[in-house]
């Protein structure tokens, strides 16, 4: 298939980039490199370019004739979302809103959207379905939850059909070593202690341990990026073989503590990383898992990296690595 994917150079678009790429899809990279890594890029054409650029989007679609896109642009720290609301109604929404439009202009009918669990907001605790009330706490996820609604309207009144992946909390690398995460200034709990343990910082910080869970400290449902990609793969295939469109859970239906996390840090790495207790940071909920048996009933997903071990020792040998 003709493939456009927007941020592809970034940590999961470069993941499905990989596994897309493997199985001999023609594909098109758009992205700006404000985040992204041309070096991440494996397999394909990249054009440097914003989707903001309306002008840049109607010519890739001429001359490119694609039969889907799969997009992952976008900005997604929660804190700056608080800060700066406006750039991320401007680069998730508005930016969507683009590509959605030259998608139906040009009769491009699969589509494929990086979503986030960010939409469900504070949770009462335990796993959340996808029929779960969506609550955003901040403008990143109410940004998602707007292209989710954008989706679903287009759908009903178009030929177009998709599927939004709600993920979790995206931890690992690529298991051969080539790519991984190197997302400046990250605030994922894994990547953050590999990078501890590597002395890339000199010590983390643990955000609340007066919650209402066994140790005190948040508990989230981690999945490997390398399954994340594999969902993508899924979900291209059922959307290739006229399956209507789906939101989707994609996650592993349990979840680790945030001290336990540090503590596998420290035994497999063998380093007594420094872990300073802090005060909670708002809007944090005490427990976020996914019920993700959707997932692998509509699509035929089967996790292939549900290990918090293997999880842990591809992001550290990655970040050990030093590439890029």
């Amino acid at each position: 298939m003709k493939i456009l994917i927007t941020g592809g150079a970034g940590y999961i678009g470069s993941h499905v980039v990989k596994a897309l790429g493997k199985l001999g899809h023609e594909l098109t990279i758009l992205d700006n490199l404000s985040t992204g890594h041309k070096q991440a890029i494996t397999f394909g054409e990249l054009v440097e370019g914003d989707l903001s650029d309306e002008n840049l989007l109607d010519q890739l679609f001429a001359d490119k004739k694609f039969e889907a896109v799969l997009h992952f642009a976008g900005s997604i720290v929660v804190p700056e979302s608080v800060a700066d609301p406006l750039k991320y109604y401007s680069n998730n929404t508005m930016n969507s809103l683009r590509l959605v439009s030259a998608c139906v202009k040009h009769k491009c009918h699969q589509f494929i959207f990086s979503s986030t669990a960010a939409v469900y907001g504070m949770t009462e605790g335990g796993g959340v379905s996808e029929e779960t009330p969506k609550n955003p706490i901040n403008p990143y996820g109410y940004s998602k939850l707007m292209t989710e609604q954008m989706l679903t309207d287009t759908a009903a009144s178009s030929p177009l059909r998709f599927v939004a992946l709600r993920y979790f909390n995206v931890s690992g690398a690529d298991p051969e070593g080539q790519i991984g995460q190197s997302f400046p200034g990250a605030t994922h709990l894994i990547k953050v202690a590999c990078e501890t343990a590597c002395g890339k910082r000199d010590h983390m910080k643990v955000f609340g341990t007066d919650y209402p869970t066994p140790d005190g400290t948040c508990i989230r449902d981690y999945i490997h990026v390398s399954d994340l990609a594999d969902a993508h793969v899924k979900a291209l295939e059922y959307l290739a073989k006229g399956g209507t469109a789906d939101i989707m859970n994609c996650g592993y239906g349990h979840g680790f503590s945030v001290k336990e996390v540090i503590n596998k840090v420290r035994l497999i790495t063998g380093i007594n990383i420094k872990a300073e207790e802090t005060p909670r940071r708002a809007g944090d909920p005490a427990v976020v898992m996914s019920k993700a048996e959707k997932i692998g009933r509509v699509l035929g997903w089967k996790p292939k990296y549900d290990d918090l071990d293997l999880i842990i020792k591809s992001a550290y040998e990655w970040e050990k690595s030093g590439r890029y």
